[in-house]
């Protein structure tokens, strides 16, 4: 079965390569082709496929860290577990911008970037980036929740500050080009616990950071390769208003592509109390509402960061995530779901990982997972890129 849907998906994406493709309507106007082929790929597969994706799959693993690999040897704990790399790989800008670096630190590791994400797109897979930017103002983590918002907008006294972010994150992304990435900036912005946060700034304010972060990037830096992803948090969004609650701080149609959703709230978050399948049903409420959303606008839905800590249910791959999204044809739509990072044990000191590693309780049941037609890892996909 999942041979047949590869030769019609991959079929569909040949064909789009031009004529349909020039018609995709994004936040840049001037998106390169590339970028545009891959968005009208994109909304081809969605209802037909589910992409797997993981945050930082290659830089470390619950049991290994980058520094013990030999030169050019890859390693991803989903690879060790199912025999493929995941679909969708999701890095912070935090490893290719950072202010405080000697030009010669920031050189190499755009360079160690560089080759990683070109080695994925060869691969056919699928390039996201979210940002933690550290604190304007302090220079401290970006869990410091203290207002500043207000002073890094234009007309604030530390407007040259965002920029000058900004300047090395377009860097790197003009230098990958023409390689396409989801760049999703200023994620979780419904909560309290960043200070580009609801609970640290107003709406106005963070739309006009919205805005101005796109606009910065697509007519002053001329980066022409992203595509613009928002995602709220679901723990912040009550299901029985979920529109106005989702769209707080949406900065428009105009400067958004993806519309998605983090959601680890419904999916054994310690802070919820309800239970198990009262969060499951909520789960699923919550990728109907995201989905149609999305469809209103035209615009792709996935499921942008999620996951359960340490995966103690047995068989939660099955029965919990792919149960929810094949729970309909509407959660069907959501085009792919990454689950966060793989902590390093020895290095950290916890337990904190999302996907499963040789031996963990859940290894087996990510691997049917895995296996389900549904689902999509790297050697299964089709050409999203429309490649001749």
């Amino acid at each position: 079965m999942k041979s047949l849907v590869f030769g019609l998906l991959t079929s569909v994406a040949a064909s789009c390569a031009t004529g349909p493709a020039a018609d995709v309507r994004l936040a840049d106007a001037h998106a390169t082709p590339e970028t545009r082929r891959l968005y009208h790929n994109l909304q081809t597969l969605q209802g037909k496929a589910l992409l797997f994706g993981h945050q930082d799959t290659l830089n470390y693993g619950y049991r290994w860290t980058e520094a013990e690999l030999a030169p050019g040897e890859l390693r991803s704990d989903v690879k060790d577990v199912t025999g493929s790399f995941p679909s969708v790989y999701g890095f912070a800008v935090n490893l290719v911008a950072d202010l405080t670096w000697s030009y010669a630190q920031r050189e190499a590791a755009v360079a160690t970037q560089l080759e990683r994400d070109r080695g994925i797109h060869r691969r056919g897979g699928l390039i996201t980036y979210e940002w933690h930017m550290y604190h304007p103002a302090s220079g401290k983590s970006f869990y410091d929740t203290s207002a500043v918002v207000h002073r890094i907008i234009p007309g604030g006294d530390l407007h040259h500050v965002l920029k000058a972010s900004l300047d090395q994150a377009a860097d790197y992304f003009n230098r990958l080009a023409p390689i396409p990435v989801i760049y999703r900036p200023w994620h979780e912005h419904n909560g309290d616990w960043f200070w580009w946060c609801k609970g640290s700034t107003s709406e106005q304010d963070f739309i006009a950071l919205w805005r101005f972060t796109v606009d910065y990037l697509k007519n002053e830096k001329k980066v022409h390769n992203l595509i613009y992803a928002y995602s709220p948090d679901r723990s912040r969004i009550d299901l029985d208003a979920f529109e106005p609650g989702y769209l707080w701080g949406y900065p428009g149609d105009d400067y958004v592509d993806l519309m998605g959703l983090d959601n680890y709230w419904d999916l054994g978050h310690p802070g919820n109390k309800a239970s198990p399948e009262h969060q499951l049903a909520d789960f699923r409420r919550s990728l109907e509402s995201t989905v149609r959303l999305a469809d209103r606008r035209g615009k792709i839905a996935a499921l942008t960061e999620a996951g359960r800590e340490a995966v103690r249910h047995p068989t939660w791959w099955t029965d919990v995530l792919l149960s929810s999204i094949l729970h309909n044809e509407t959660t069907k739509r959501l085009l792919y779901v990454l689950v966060w990072r793989n902590a390093n044990r020895e290095r950290e000191g916890r337990d904190h990982y999302y996907a499963p590693y040789p031996g963990q309780v859940s290894a087996e049941n990510f691997v049917r997972f895995r296996n389900h037609p549904f689902v999509w890892f790297e050697d299964e996909l089709p050409d999203l890129y429309g490649r001749d």
